[in-house]
């Protein structure tokens, strides 16, 4: 069986790479915040996630074990299930429905906790919504990433999982989506737990 960090790497993204690193210093950041941050700005080709980004290392160690101990990996939507590339995920979209005070996101990750209960990783790159719904949720996370993308709600929503003390990799702007979630999550899964 092949594991996550056992793979090919393309040439063309080991070019991207190449560049990348010609254009911006990394090499200061601890291992695991350097895989997330470059492998995010690899996905969005913009190099303002190395100051936007808010990623702690240790959170990070934390949620790369139960990531690779095999804790299950919740999404909101389907763009960031697809762009997770070599684990099963969960979304419940597809089941949710929408109310008055609930939108369809927010209750999809209502049938998610209800599936996966706690100790999940959660990759939130579209609906603030959702990440709002998480929070009120008590999930017990092993992380959550939360990089919703938007004009309304999305700041507010990340500056709130940064508050809740959850452990967490977020970001300050609006900027986010679905790509940049699942890179995020992407850059735990291809490293390799023996290299740290």
């Amino acid at each position: 069986m092949n594991h996550p960090w056992e793979r090919t790497v393309h040439p063309i993204e080991q070019e991207s790479y190449r560049r990348l690193r010609a254009r911006l210093d990394t090499s200061h950041f601890p291992p695991l915040t350097r895989a997330v941050v470059e492998r995010v700005i690899h996905s969005a080709a913009d190099l303002d996630y190395a100051t936007d980004l808010v990623c702690d290392e240790a959170t990070l160690v934390t949620g790369h074990a139960a990531l690779h101990a095999g804790a299950p990996v919740v999404t909101d939507v389907e763009m960031v299930a697809a762009g997770i590339t070599r684990r099963e995920t969960v979304c419940r979209l597809r089941q949710a429905g929408s109310g008055p005070g609930l939108t369809r996101s927010a209750h999809a990750i209502r049938l998610a906790y209800e599936e996966v209960g706690p100790g999940a990783i959660w990759v939130i790159g579209n609906a603030p919504t959702a990440l709002e719904e998480l929070l009120v949720l008590d999930a017990a996370p092993s992380l959550v990433i939360g990089l919703p993308v938007g004009f309304v709600g999305a700041t507010e929503s990340k500056a709130a999982l940064r508050e809740s003390g959850l452990p967490a990799v977020s970001n300050v702007s609006e900027k986010g989506g679905s790509a940049v979630a699942s890179a995020a999550l992407n850059a735990l899964l291809y490293h390799s737990p023996e290299s740290l």
